[in-house]
């Protein structure tokens, strides 16, 4: 069959080769069926139970060599979880109230981890959620769905899913993953960010009709920095994007080898290039690119995979560790920032129409003070002998803003009470992500020692457009005449109030956007560490004077398609 050549949009630089792996994932949709005898229903369950068991097994060997008995103790933990007397009494009295096996055991389980959940002891409470996988493996049998899960990959692949969550993304194997293509998602959906941190290619918005097309083992090339896919590849061009990959390594390791040098532009102004992180790992990757500091700490990893908030002692440890790998280099600490579209299991949301315009971010750090405050006390413990910034998300005015620093406040006369060292200076920032934020940056210079861009969400919030909805993600795009107009008139706002401002949006780390936002006069570019190399050594190729006519002609197009042709021949020219 011929090779055919499918565009999505370009999420995560990197050429994969290999083949497909199709992840599907089940339907767990208890069906509508009247009970059958009580017996009949519970030797379903046994049955159930025990190709649950062998699966765990067969899972726990693979894992044992692939990496190490310790990480296979998870599934040995599951295989105990399926004879837990408990949940089997549960499941038994429930179906002896009249209850289908199906909805028995996810009720069972689902009352099991509640019971975990609530328990003092942090052991017992991380068991929690293990408790739920268990019962969404013994119902995904009971309903006769096959398992497609990431761990059952056996061979260097590239995923395709209908999209793909922050944790899905997050356990990929690195080894086995060579890259991921998704029919939804959009250029800075969670996923496509992640994949840009952790380095592995992608591709989204390839459309519905992506897992259709391509079956399970379907040879295939992507090339996550145009944003093509190829299935079934000629031999040439195979060997072509072999050759591609090859360039691309070699230039990223001549570039990588004086990463570590301050940055300047041409004509010696110093800008500051810093690094989008979420944890350890990260953080060490970004000081091997060359960051200069940290712009965007994002803490929500912390919250987002716990049955219960992270404790004060928690949050100080994870904090101060990654301080460590950073050494004195500012790091910017955000707060944090979850919501609808990243709600924690323990936080009770409400249904939201829109949850990108609800209760979220600062919104939900005021409305629960003591999440807040225990964040805040971490954050200021973990600054001692470090340089640190404090960030608060999604602000639009200067009530919030004044709410948020008097809790600031607060967390240190407590500190100071306790005698618990903390560091007394640390500078309160905000990020600028609503149009109402930029169009107050003179205002709320009042109390905010800092600004940073936000550009996902201003962009979105600016244009009405949802980032993560494939269906319009060609209306998403951060060079609209609009967004550049608000980034401008917020770095001239700021500058006039002599504050400074940084931008930790994926914009920060697009090449096309760069010689832009120098040109604007920007203080701080923070990307994911992966494209700090190829950032420092475009901003030492720029005068400032070339810059600055390079921002004035941009700004002074009307579409985004016009801005991106001037900077397609900007970069050629460079």
């Amino acid at each position: 069959m011929n090779e055919i050549r499918l565009e999505g949009i370009a999420a995560s630089d990197g050429i994969a080769i290999g083949p497909a792996y199709c992840l599907i994932l089940p339907d767990l949709t208890i069906p509508c069926r009247d009970p059958e005898p009580f017996e009949k229903e519970m030797t379903r369950f046994i049955i159930a139970v025990e190709q649950a068991r062998q699966e765990l097994q067969s899972l726990e060997k693979l894992l044992i060599q692939r990496a190490s008995e310790k990480e296979a103790e998870i599934f040995r933990a599951h295989q105990m979880m399926l004879d837990d007397p408990m949940l089997v009494m549960k499941v038994r009295k429930t179906v002896e109230r009249g209850q289908i096996v199906e909805q028995a055991i996810i009720s069972s389980t689902d009352e099991l981890s509640d019971l975990l959940a609530g328990m003092d002891d942090e052991l017992f409470a991380a068991r929690a959620m293990d408790v739920k996988d268990v019962g969404k493996r013994v119902l995904r049998i009971l309903l006769g769905q096959p398992e497609m899960a990431l761990c059952n990959m056996g061979i260097p692949s590239i995923i395709l899913a209908h999209d793909l969550t922050p944790s899905d993304t997050a356990n990929l194997d690195p080894k086995l993953t060579i890259g991921f293509c998704t029919a939804a998602g959009g250029l800075t959906s969670h996923s496509a960010i992640l994949a840009r941190t952790l380095g592995i290619p992608a591709i989204v918005a390839l459309g519905g009709d992506l897992m259709k097309t391509i079956p399970t083992g379907t040879p295939l090339v992507m090339d996550g920095k145009e944003g093509t896919l190829i299935l079934r590849p000629t031999i040439a061009t195979t060997e072509k994007y072999q050759r591609i990959q090859q360039e691309r390594e070699e230039h990223l390791a001549r570039i990588k080898a004086v990463s570590m040098q301050p940055t300047h532009t041409a004509n010696h102004r110093r800008v500051e290039v810093a690094a989008n992180i979420g944890d350890i790992a990260s953080a060490r990757n970004a000081v091997q690119n060359g960051a200069e500091g940290v712009g965007l700490l994002r803490t929500e990893f912390l919250y987002l995979d716990e049955v219960r908030p992270p404790s004060e002692d928690k949050q100080f440890q994870i904090y101060k560790k990654i301080l460590e790998v950073m050494g004195q280099l500012p790091v910017i600490v955000r707060t944090l920032d979850i919501g609808g579209d990243k709600p924690p299991s323990y936080v009770k949301f409400p249904r939201e129409m829109n949850p990108f315009l609800g209760w979220r971010a600062i919104r939900i750090s005021l409305d629960q003070p003591e999440l807040f405050k225990t964040q805040l006390r971490a954050i200021l413990r973990a600054a001692v002998n470090h340089n640190v910034r404090i960030m608060l998300p999604m602000v639009s005015d200067l009530d919030e803003l004044r709410r948020a620093r008097n809790f600031v406040e607060d967390a240190k006369a407590e500190l100071s009470n306790e005698n618990i060292p903390y560091n007394d200076h640390v500078p309160i920032g905000i990020m600028v992500e609503t149009p109402a934020a930029a169009m107050l940056v003179d205002v709320l210079s009042e109390a905010s020692d800092f600004f940073s861009l936000g550009t996902n969400d201003l962009t979105q919030y600016t244009l009405a457009v949802d980032r993560g909805n494939a269906a319009v993600a060609g209306l998403y795009q951060p060079l609209h005449p609009s967004v550049l107009r608000l980034i401008k008139q917020t770095i001239d706002m700021a500058h006039n109030k002599g504050k400074w401002v940084g931008m930790c949006g994926e914009l920060a780390g697009m090449q096309k956007a760069i010689p832009i936002l120098l040109g604007m006069g920007l203080d701080e570019f923070s990307m994911n560490p992966r494209a700090i190399p190829e950032a420092k050594q475009l901003i030492r190729h720029l005068e400032d004077e070339k810059a600055s006519q390079i921002a004035k002609k941009a700004l002074s197009l009307g579409t985004a398609s016009e801005i991106e042709s001037l900077m397609l021949e900007t970069l050629k020219e460079l």
